[in-house]
């Protein structure tokens, strides 16, 4: 229930559903789920609905100040889970494209300062990996910014900034420009809830372009791999660290209304993190920045 008493205290903060999920990255209709379990768990309702704005009742006043002790109660726990000098496991989330390139370089470092120190990756999708930081569940997390503001108990550092590109496979004719091959070939689209899909979204809206989609995915590297084998074309980003497309693809770039995803590292301020967070953030982000050094 931590997430939804978070999303309670955002509400009553906010004054609004809608308001309260601009503020946390949830969908109004994910707010009103998560308020709606929340009631039903303990078996009252909260706000006074008879109006637009999302009041307190009389038992939402009284559950608010339980609800802000809990989880201040809870960011103790956590702070305190690993007491500086003790060894202990970090737990970080990364998108997928993330694991294949940087981290495991960042890993073999982290190790050989701090050998008794368990390093737990759990991978998610951006959405997923922002709220189960804000929830304390994930010291850090590798993934791309939302488009949202983040709420100011969340540090971003930015790590890459990976450019889309078209591609498309080598047997579609070579005079075909990127807005035709958008308007007229199967589309193989970056899944449209994901933040970086959403980007994409975005793009074609502003472009005007309708496309034909023939599948739905979140995996870049099977979007390119199904483009390499003629399945459609892609708008794809270049992951931070790849040197080279397969074979079988030809990339387009979209020239002036080229666009880009933000990679960033994310981590909570409300605590003092153990030293071993630390170390690990900042191996991340100066591994990102000598790679950029030797690609210049």
């Amino acid at each position: 229930m931590l997430r939804e008493l978070k999303t309670f205290v955002a509400v009553a903060q906010e004054g609004t559903f809608a308001a309260a999920g601009q503020k946390i990255g949830l969908t109004q209709a994910a707010v009103s789920a998560q308020i709606q379990r929340l009631e039903e768990h303990l078996g009252s309702e909260l706000f006074d609905r008879s109006g637009r704005n999302a009041r307190l009742n009389a038992q939402g006043m009284h559950v608010l100040q339980q609800a802000q002790e809990v989880l201040r109660l809870f960011d103790e726990m956590a702070g305190g889970r690993q007491a500086p000098g003790r060894p202990g496991r970090v737990v970080l989330g990364s998108i997928a494209s993330s694991q294949a390139t940087v981290l495991p370089g960042v890993l073999e470092r982290f190790h050989a300062r701090h050998p008794t120190v368990q390093v737990r990756v759990v991978p998610g999708v951006s959405f997923n990996l922002l709220n189960q930081v804000d929830a304390g569940e994930l010291d850090l997390a590798i993934m791309i910014r939302p488009a949202f503001a983040l709420q100011a108990d969340l540090r971003w550092t930015r790590l890459s900034q990976e450019r889309y590109w078209l591609l498309a496979p080598v047997a579609l004719p070579a005079e075909l420009g990127w807005h035709e091959m958008l308007a007229t070939q199967p589309f193989i689209r970056y899944e449209r809830t994901s933040f970086g899909g959403r980007l994409v979204d975005r793009f074609l809206r502003q472009a005007g372009i309708a496309v034909q989609e023939r599948a739905e995915i979140d995996e870049l590297g099977a979007m390119t791999q199904m483009v390499a084998r003629g399945l459609g074309i892609a708008l794809v980003p270049q992951v931070f660290g790849q040197a080279q497309w397969p074979e079988g693809v030809r990339v387009l770039d979209l020239g002036a209304q080229g666009f880009f995803r933000e990679i960033g590292l994310l981590r909570r301020t409300s605590r003092m993190p153990h030293p071993a967070v630390a170390d690990l953030a900042d191996l991340i982000v100066q591994a990102h920045a000598g790679a950029a050094d030797d690609a210049d």
